[in-house]
């Protein structure tokens, strides 16, 4: 085979696949060029008629035409098979059919329960605060008069970084940073997420929680128990039925739950409130007077209270909604229940 030869082969090679239009055709091509019985394939086989010293060099020009022909028919076949596929869409596309119009979404529950939330507690004179999702030891827990062997900071219960922050396992850090900047009297309310190593029907790693307090002089439990239960006939109606129970927390004293009538049986007892006709819904007491002392106030001079409630709770029992993952799974069919 004279170098004329090959260059003609191929040139008559390069002309074909680049003319061709078909898929199949191109596959007739390989196998005229390529097969075994192949036009470059016989040139191959020759090969070892030739003299010694030829073999070398006319072995790597065929091989170089070999790999060229593969490299060109790869790609025109890439090209007809992107070709033969928005052909075949095109024909599933009936474009003299009226189009859609954009589907409006819907606000997720979460969001509209914070916006009611704070809409109840502002009405009563409560400002908002925020604070950061990444917390210090110190505002977590230390100034909250959490004692450093308390299990709340072991590892399976709080999420630690790192950069030695941590995730905050509730809002009440950001009652510490409010009270350390502003004097009292002051009301505040202090909506956002928090995150525990929690996970089951009714808990979730990463949930929202609005903490509340008050501060001034001759602050009591009643003013504690009279904001609560306004909130509670403005969220759940004048009707609800409401107890405070003895409780414990590190950051108040005295302590108390809050339970109201349970929604689902109307408190005559079942599955829900376990047969107790009641429903937890949020953790509050009179602040600790050495939290106090962290952010400078005198517990001679003024007094105050805070409380703590779980968004995720509430919304559950308003909407009657059974398991907690509903609100992060993105389920559509779900959202779409509270369209406005």
């Amino acid at each position: 085979m004279k170098v004329e030869a090959s260059s003609e082969l191929l040139e008559r090679a390069q002309a074909e696949i680049k003319a061709c239009s078909s898929l199949e055709g191109l596959n007739q091509i390989r196998v005229n060029y390529l097969g075994r019985k192949g036009a470059l394939t016989r040139e191959l086989s020759a090969i070892k008629d030739l003299q010694p010293e030829e073999r070398r060099s006319w072995g790597q020009t065929l091989n170089k035409i070999k790999n060229e022909l593969e490299r060109l028919l790869e790609s025109r076949g890439a090209e007809l098979a992107g070709a033969k596929e928005d052909a075949e869409r095109r024909q599933k596309i009936d474009v003299t059919l009226p189009g859609f119009g954009p589907e409006p979404g819907s606000r997720h529950p979460l969001g509209i329960m914070l916006e009611e939330i704070t809409e109840i507690f502002e009405g009563m004179g409560f400002s908002v605060e925020e604070g950061p999702d990444a917390e210090t030891e110190y505002y977590n827990f230390s100034a909250l008069n959490f004692l450093p062997d308390h299990p709340a900071r072991d590892m399976q219960a709080t999420f630690y970084l790192e950069n030695g922050l941590l995730l905050r396992t509730h809002t009440s850090p950001v009652q510490i940073r409010a009270m350390s900047r502003i004097k009292p009297p002051l009301r505040i309310i202090c909506p956002g997420r928090v995150y525990r190593c929690d996970a089951d029907i009714s808990h979730s790693p990463m949930f929202h929680q609005v903490e509340g307090f008050m501060v001034d002089q001759h602050i009591t439990f009643a003013h504690l128990k009279g904001v609560l239960m306004q909130f509670l006939k403005e969220f759940f109606g004048s009707e609800v039925k409401a107890r405070f129970r003895p409780s414990f927390f590190p950051f108040t004293e005295p302590s108390a739950e809050v339970d109201i009538g349970c929604l689902i049986c109307g408190g005559k007892g079942c599955g829900a409130c376990k047969q107790s006709g009641w429903m937890e819904i949020l953790g509050s007491g009179m602040i600790h007077p050495a939290v106090l002392k962290n952010v400078g106030y005198d517990p001679e001079k003024v007094t105050g209270f805070a409380f703590g409630l779980g968004v995720e709770r509430l919304t559950m029992l308003r909407y009657g909604i059974d398991h907690i993952r509903l609100f992060f799974e993105g389920d559509l069919r779900f959202l779409r229940q509270f369209q406005e």
